[in-house]
């Protein structure tokens, strides 16, 4: 009889940890019954492609997961699915380029970040001409340029890649 009840919880214990593994596709809802957000889920964790959507239903945010951390390039949009910024991620933070855009879906400045922090240059557009630069430093600015002749003299261009 006991190896009865030995094998009955062997058998809970291996059910119990394979439902745990399991990669499931998940589907959340707003209060208004609209998609609020669609992706995939290992053992309860967000992983692979995610995408996020606004109450109206349009596309407000799209990118990858790896192990509840957001990971690879991700777009992020307002309420009329114009784009806001996007960019690299690297254990939930924000790292390498980032491009920023104003109302009319124009890049208005890029940026380089480390761990969700400037660190590097920003480049600022209007109407998508540059007219500003600025390094930063662990996020403190050390230098602005208006002039590109004088960025150029005093920077070389591959730190820009």
């Amino acid at each position: 009889m006991w190896y009865k009840l030995v094998l009955f919880s062997f058998m809970l214990i291996l059910i119990a940890n394979v439902s745990e593994k399991q990669h499931i596709y998940q589907k959340d809802f707003h209060a208004n019954g609209k998609l609020k957000s669609e992706g995939w889920v290992l053992s309860g964790v967000k992983t692979d492609y995610w995408k996020f959507y606004h109450s109206s239903g349009n596309l407000s945010e799209q990118g990858h997961y790896k192990k509840g951390q957001r990971q690879k390039y991700w777009y992020f949009y307002d309420q009329n699915s114009m784009p806001t910024k996007e960019g690299h991620y690297l254990n939930g933070k924000m790292t390498d380029w980032w491009l920023f855009y104003d109302s009319k879906g124009r890049i208005n400045h890029k940026c380089q970040l480390n761990r969700g922090v400037k660190n590097g240059y920003c480049l600022k557009y209007t109407d998508e001409v540059l007219t500003s630069a600025e390094k930063y430093k662990n996020g403190k600015k050390i230098k602005e340029w208006f002039n590109f002749a004088s960025f150029k003299r005093e920077n070389k261009l591959s730190d820009l890649r």
